[in-house]
């Protein structure tokens, strides 16, 4: 049962998120073997006052 977590500055549109996690299931079938109905994604958006890089942050950027 893989469970992936992808973190990401600023929002994404729930399209962007089908997206992502199509690609993402597909890509753990087609490398790891295994089942998109056992693989969890879970979608992190932290804002972008939140994130730095550096001494940077991304809202600054």
């Amino acid at each position: 049962m893989p469970f992936v977590n992808v973190k990401v500055a600023g929002p994404l549109t729930v399209d962007q998120k089908k997206a992502l996690a199509q690609k993402i299931s597909a890509a753990l079938k087609e490398v790891a073997g295994k089942d998109p109905k056992t693989t969890y994604i879970v979608f992190e958006e932290v804002d972008r006052e939140n994130w730095a890089v550096g001494e940077n942050l991304l809202s600054g950027m």
